[in-house]
């Protein structure tokens, strides 16, 4: 693999800013561009992983993302919980599952302040988001928590069953309790999104939801690479999910349901044969519609990067000599394609024959993807990349 960790944290490096962490261009300068809350949870979280590899700076890079979040301009202070960027008041899901994500990567590595930014993020998580009722969080609301979004997302949920288990995983020692409790919510999520709406759409997973969780098929059918509410089925991420049924199925251990590693099979070959050269070039389009049909042909390296992760971890658990071939196939694909030898970093969209794009993304803003695909082959399969990091010293 020419992709590698080192030097791509070393390009993530140069995105510190007071404010957490910015907006990265394609040569590595900060674009002018409002912090985003997004990118500043999820570069600590990569930094924390690096601490946990004693890469040269993590710790420290991860320990200024945490007091960003914790004392910085995203935090509000007022009304509780984190602005979705330093120009944007609303209070998303999304956003407060990577906040989640950083805490339990930060607290597993030892992170100064990384405890009680978990623990915040998480009592903001349930308090706000989670909702007992459905099993399912909630979308977003105005800074005040006064004015709730009409509109549910599988987006959200899915990075809060990531954000839970290695919130659980990061508490297990010290609150068994709440460790168990984030276990049971994670089971929840994945069970409605997965065990239900995929499953019985013959794993083409809806993306977009009523308040009463009602699908909605057509959404933005007008505007379809929308980075995060795009139309039609999301490649990537049906790896994603995959992935998260068996990091859940290594969580629960004996307690877990079996449909758990067989729903992370039927979603993995749907991606997989349905996504692939789907329009007749390599790689895989960012969306398709209903029927399996290429709607936004654009290549995004989180979509392969997702790819490469779920068929690491599929080989890990089920010694699917498949999976080891794909995951060869794709990372081949991602060095001779994506690969930016001068940052270390992937161009974050390409066009489906190869030239760089930026349809939907600009610059190379995050190394979250890509660098969660660099550590998992190889690593035992736990509830999340911390403890697995941990469980190899």
């Amino acid at each position: 693999m020419r992709t590698r960790l080192e030097p791509l944290l070393a390009f993530a490096a140069g995105s510190a800013v007071p404010a957490g962490f910015g907006w990265l261009g394609d040569t590595g300068e900060l674009l002018d561009r409002p912090v985003e809350t997004w990118i500043s949870t999820r570069m600590t979280h990569v930094f924390a992983l690096g601490a946990l590899l004693d890469h040269p700076g993590a710790a420290g890079l991860a320990a200024h993302g945490v007091d960003a979040l914790r004392t910085g301009p995203l935090h509000d202070a007022e009304h509780g919980g984190w602005r979705s960027s330093t120009d944007d008041d609303t209070k998303a899901a999304y956003v407060h599952a990577f906040v989640v994500l950083a805490g339990a990567s930060a607290t597993a590595a030892g992170v100064e302040g990384g405890r009680a930014l978990l623990d915040e993020a998480l009592d903001v998580w349930e308090g706000r988001f989670w909702d007992d009722e459905q099993g399912l969080a909630r979308e977003s609301f105005d800074r005040t928590w006064t004015t709730g979004e009409d509109y549910r997302g599988a987006n959200a949920n899915m990075h809060g069953v990531e954000a839970m288990l290695a919130a659980a995983d990061a508490l297990a020692a010290t609150d068994p309790g709440t460790a168990a409790r984030l276990r049971t919510h994670t089971l929840r999520a994945v069970e409605r999104v997965v065990h239900g709406w995929a499953r019985e759409r013959d794993w083409r997973l809806p993306e977009h939801f009523t308040p009463d969780w009602e699908p909605l098929p057509e959404l933005n059918r007008d505007r379809p690479a929308d980075p995060f509410r795009p139309y039609g089925v999301t490649v990537g991420h049906q790896f994603e999910w995959s992935r998260l049924c068996l990091h859940l199925a290594a969580a629960l251990g004996e307690h877990g349901p079996g449909w758990l590693t067989a729903d992370a099979d039927r979603l993995f070959v749907a991606a997989a044969d349905r996504g692939w050269a789907a329009d007749g070039h390599d790689g895989f389009p960012y969306t398709l519609d209903w029927s399996d049909a290429p709607v936004v042909g654009a290549r995004m390296h989180w979509v392969l990067c997702e790819a490469v992760a779920a068929a690491a971890v599929r080989y890990a658990v089920t010694g699917d000599p498949r999976a080891a071939t794909l995951q060869r196939t794709w990372t081949d694909l991602g060095d001779r394609l994506f690969l930016d030898p001068s940052t270390g970093s992937w161009h974050h969209e390409l066009t489906p024959t190869g030239e760089v794009g930026s349809g939907t993304w600009v610059g190379q803003p995050d190394a979250y993807h890509l660098a969660q695909m660099l550590l998992l082959p190889g690593l035992p399969v736990r509830g999340s990349l911390a403890a697995a990091l941990l469980a190899r010293r």
